[in-house]
């Protein structure tokens, strides 16, 4: 069975080495020094390893099961989702107004990629309901938070969000669930939903559905669009659980992977609602929920990668293949292990280098929520805007990627679901589809995220990167290793924005064709700055003459394989966008 150990030391020099987000002016982060998070992730990574991982292959084995109504978690996921509760960790960053503790969002991110790393399905129950939280919060009355968010925050209560129908996914405003006004202010939902995560299990008192429904009268298309609360259960005004409302589960999916987690078809049957937020505006309100989800996901690409990693290192280390062709290492043995053939170590630096980078990328991505959030950073809140679809889009394509070269490090073994390699690729598949397919993010990157605010967030980035190469010249060795890739590689950036910029107008379709590898042109810029920041942190240790000399030596030569292996695919995808879309949409439908 495979095994997990939650990367507290490298999750700690991110925060603290890279980030120093104990000197940071963001109000809150002066609590957050090292002996305070290492606590923290250190207790988090001990649940991860001990309490979700067991239970990793349990819920892939027998999933969820559905009897007369009601659906049952895996063997041993509500006792473990009661020390969740029992430990806060379910609001780690919630507002203590309502039981949380209020820490900062890249605190949680952090502990959500051990919880995640070590069991993905498991996780998402309360993920989901920290979306709903985050939605009620923003846009709910006050009357609503006091009433639902107490009992969320805790899990008591757990939290869902349900956009797709069966005829529509992408393409809300083709939506039919309807919510009809009634004279106490209330909505009676009808309709149907699928794909819905968590839609109905034993490990809560009540869920309570955010639902996108229409009220009849209201603008065509997606401006019609209203978003609901409706419980499970009905809820008097002191709190107390009343009826069955009328939301029932018609099914439970048979998936590829995260079988641990209860994908539902939902159906509303009259079911009564509260309007959350404004008639209409349904969309603004679920935004908020979706793009913390979002940001969620693409942290589930690089903790299934992470998680994958560890095992297939592991298996490197131990299985006899072979001899290294430069001779026999294992001298007594019948045979060297394979981690010493460099198509191994190539795979598995592949893996180190994206684990690592991506887990900067997304505390980074964190970090400005947070700045945006609790000071107000009108800036932050625009770049953590353009980053979003790639963080989710480059996180999980590529966090897939890397989970099916861990696979194949076992070769053969790999397939057998003996090894358990197998959940890590069927998990992490998902995470490129849900919360926006990854060509939609492409779409919304290129589309929408590129020229926002009269494109000043793009200006941003590149006048971000220009400027730390400029103010960290000077060693010859950092520049030629680490720098002179970055600006090359941002070069190449830029160039392809400058494509979609003289083409686009003329013709779209050469923009759209290319958005797919602009995303991921991006996301490999994005990575090269964080371990470009990361060899120049782990530098500076070594100058100061810190302890374990060998982690700082070992990022650095980390840091310089994905630079001069990883980094040049920038020039790839830059080809691919310059070449328009002629090729892309040459043929007719009928001649594919």
């Amino acid at each position: 069975m495979p095994s997990y150990t939650a990367p507290v030391k490298d999750m700690q020099f991110i925060l603290h080495d890279v980030l120093k987000l104990s000197q940071s002016d963001v109000p809150g982060f002066d609590e957050l020094d090292a002996d305070f998070t290492g606590a923290i992730l250190e207790e988090a990574g001990k649940i991860a390893g001990e309490v979700l991982a067991p239970l990793n292959a349990v819920g892939d084995r027998e999933g969820c099961r559905l009897e007369n109504g009601v659906v049952y978690t895996p063997t041993g996921f509500k006792a473990a989702f009661d020390k969740m509760r029992e430990g806060g960790w379910t609001g780690l960053d919630c507002d203590p107004e309502y039981g949380g503790q209020g820490m900062p969002h890249v605190l949680a991110t952090a502990t959500g990629e051990f919880f995640t790393g070590a069991n993905m399905a498991f996780t998402m129950y309360q993920g989901l309901t920290h979306g709903a939280y985050s939605a009620i919060h923003a846009h709910g009355t006050d009357a609503q938070k006091a009433k639902w968010l107490p009992r969320m925050v805790t899990c008591e209560w757990t939290g869902t969000m349900n956009l797709t129908e069966p005829q529509c996914g992408t393409d809300l405003g083709m939506m039919r669930t309807k919510a009809e006004p009634q004279e106490n202010g209330t909505y009676r939902i009808t309709g149907q939903k699928i794909f819905i995560s968590a839609g109905e299990h034993d490990m809560s008192e009540n869920i309570i559905h955010l639902v996108l429904a229409k009220i009849p009268g209201g603008p065509e298309g997606i401006k019609g669009v209203s978003l609901f609360i409706v419980p499970k259960f009905l809820v008097d005004d002191e709190g107390q659980i009343g009826a069955r409302n009328g939301v029932s589960v018609g099914n439970i999916e048979e998936k590829m992977g995260i079988h641990g987690n209860a994908t539902c078809v939902m159906n509303y049957d009259g079911a009564e609602g509260y309007l959350l937020g404004e008639e209409h505006k349904g969309m603004c309100a679920m935004f908020t929920m979706m793009n913390e989800a979002r940001l969620g996901v693409g942290m589930q690409g690089l903790a299934v990668a992470e998680a994958a990693y560890q095992n297939a290192l592991d298996y490197a280390k131990d299985r006899l293949q072979g001899r290294a062709i430069t001779g026999a290492e294992n001298k007594d043995g019948p045979a060297d292990p394979i981690i010493v053939h460099p198509d191994i170590r190539r795979s598995l630096m592949d893996q180190k280098s994206f684990a690592e980078g991506g887990r900067a990328f997304a505390l980074w991505g964190a970090e400005m929520i947070d700045r945006s959030h609790r000071a107000g950073d009108a800036e932050a809140e625009g770049m953590i805007s353009l980053l979003t679809p790639v963080l989710k889009g480059f996180l999980t394509d590529e966090g897939f990627d890397m989970a099916v070269l861990a696979q194949q490090v076992y070769g053969g073994h790999g397939y057998i679901e003996e090894h358990g390699m197998s959940q890590f690729a069927r998990d992490a598949r998902i995470a490129m589809i849900y919360e926006g397919a990854n060509g939609v993010q492409a779409l919304d990157l290129v589309g929408r995220k590129l020229a926002a605010n009269g494109g000043k967030p793009a200006m941003a980035f590149f006048e971000m990167v220009k400027t730390f190469c400029k103010e960290n010249a000077g060693d010859a060795e950092f520049d030629t290793a680490f720098l002179e890739p970055l600006k090359t590689a941002s070069k190449h950036l830029q160039e392809a924005a400058m494509y979609f910029m003289q083409n686009g107008m003329k013709n779209p379709n050469h923009a759209l064709a290319g958005s797919y590898d602009f995303m991921h042109l991006f996301g490999h810029v994005c990575l090269g700055l964080m371990w470009s920041k990361m060899a120049l942190a782990a530098k500076a240790k070594l100058a100061e003459g810190a302890p374990d000399a060998a982690f700082y030596e070992t990022k650095i030569a980390t840091g310089r394989y994905y630079m001069a292996r990883r980094l040049p695919a920038t020039s790839m995808h830059l080809a691919r966008i310059s070449s328009g879309a002629d090729t892309v949409m040459a043929l007719d439908a009928a001649n594919f």
